[in-house]
């Protein structure tokens, strides 16, 4: 019984093996590789896909099956579903299988509306993939040509908008950080609060500091990590937080793991984190990012998290997160990493980075302004990222209308599918003619073997 339904009684229903060539690809010997431009462009997989032509990165002098310019390529194993167009002749190794249909982006635009089904489909263990029989079976709604033209018209119109949109929803997202770090910049020159600051001059009443003068204490957690680790929390346990956890702005509590009492208190002795305290990531893929303390009990802390304990009457915990994330404070704490292999942030180099100290009053003020803005500036960014999650699902949508017959008008003075057809399965004969002497024939490029 047939997967679709709900189509145009004159469309009607295929198998893609019916209605198309499907070429497996199948990887040359590496021997037969080049970066030089020699023989056929070689794709592998989606990892040289883009939107819709894929980018040449090797050549094969020596392929074992080529795509045509205009055949759909499909990747075929993890990923599966993905798609691109050849836009020129091309071998293919196992990653891809070629689509080759004459109305190619109808066959296209199809693939990538079933993509998440087709994925569904994969089966293996160590790589996800589909095989050439599950794309042959694979059903396609076959309408009339004219209309199936009409489609990929209505389509790459309807796309070609909400492109725009994407892009300048994308825009305005990338003009939004570089908003937050001119606000971040112009509250640490004292611009935000003071007016008439003269450039390259700090307000009266600004100096800057040490961090380690401007606080009681900077610690980073254990350096050893508990022999015993629990995913869930019990008495006498106790939350361990790393670097994963920590994100600007805010605390990740999504994958946690606790420790017992006794690595806890080995710990808590000497960095012992308080609600309001500052916490930076000082090593990781997240090295710079600072959060405030929301937690009021106790937990632990590894080393790729240290503490800010500031002394309230010189420096407040919010002022010092806000200017950790300007442009002065993450050079300042950028400029203290070391390593090689892993950058970490060293305490003692922390200790000396200098941080620009206003008045405690003003201090409070330029809190407060931040906080006001990028709060603003939080609610648009929500907008734009559900804005741009709406922009996929209409795209979605817009492709499954496109199947089910219901993007475009139907013209009753078409020709019915059945006679497209027939026209098929009358070249047919010719096309499993070539394809037979295909295989016979050894395509050598440019000296190579096979």
């Amino acid at each position: 019984m047939s997967e679709i339904k709900d189509i145009p009684k004159h469309w009607q229903v295929k198998k893609l093996g019916e209605v198309c060539d499907v070429i497996m690809g199948q990887s040359p010997s590496s021997t037969t590789y080049n970066s030089n431009g020699i023989g056929l462009p070689f794709f592998q997989g989606k990892a040289e896909f883009t939107e819709l032509y894929p980018v040449v990165e090797k050549w094969c002098n020596a392929p074992n099956k080529i795509a045509e310019p205009n055949d759909v390529l499909l990747s075929v194993r993890a990923p599966v579903g993905t798609t691109n167009i050849a836009n020129q002749k091309c071998c293919i190794g196992r990653g891809l299988a070629a689509i080759r249909y004459k109305n190619y982006k109808y066959v296209f635009y199809f693939l990538r509306s079933i993509e998440q089904q087709l994925d569904k489909k994969g089966t293996g263990t160590t790589f996800r993939a589909i095989s050439g029989e599950t794309i042959r079976t694979t059903e396609i709604p076959i309408p009339p040509l004219p209309e199936q033209q009409a489609i990929v018209s209505k389509i790459e119109e309807l796309l070609s908008d909400l492109e725009n949109g994407k892009q300048q929803l994308q825009t305005a997202q990338q003009q939004l950080k570089v908003y937050r770090q001119s606000l971040l910049k112009w509250a640490f020159e004292g611009k935000l609060t003071n007016k008439s600051v003269n450039e390259g001059e700090l307000p009266k009443g600004w100096k800057w500091v040490k961090l380690g003068e401007a606080c009681n204490k900077i610690q980073d957690g254990s350096h050893f990590s508990p022999q015993i680790q629990y995913d869930e929390p019990g008495k006498n346990r106790f939350m361990y937080i790393t670097a994963k956890n920590i994100r600007n702005d805010c605390m990740d509590f999504r994958k946690l793991i606790y420790v017992d009492k006794e690595f806890h208190d080995s710990i808590y002795s000497r960095c012992n984190p308080e609600f309001g305290d500052v916490l930076l990531t000082k090593d990781g893929v997240n090295t710079g990012e600072v959060s405030l303390n929301t937690l009021h009990e106790p937990f632990s802390l590894l080393s790729s998290v240290c503490i800010f304990k500031t002394k309230k009457n010189e420096l407040i915990s919010s002022y010092l997160k806000y200017f950790i994330q300007s442009p002065f404070g993450n050079k300042a704490i950028l400029d203290s990493m070391t390593g090689t292999a892993i950058k970490r942030i060293v305490l003692r180099k922390i200790k000396d980075a200098k941080i620009v100290l206003s008045p405690l009053k003003e201090q409070q003020l330029i809190v407060d302004e931040l906080e006001s803005k990028l709060t603003v500036c939080d609610k648009i960014e929500e907008t734009i990222s559900h804005s741009l999650q709406q922009a996929e699902t209409l795209r979605q949508s817009i492709l499954k209308k496109a199947f089910e017959g219901k993007l475009v008008a139907q013209n009753p003075n078409d020709k019915p599918a059945s006679k497209l057809l027939e026209r098929i399965k009358a070249e047919s004969p010719k096309n499993e003619v070539e394809k037979k002497k295909s295989r016979r024939d050894v395509i050598i490029i440019g000296g190579g073997e096979e």
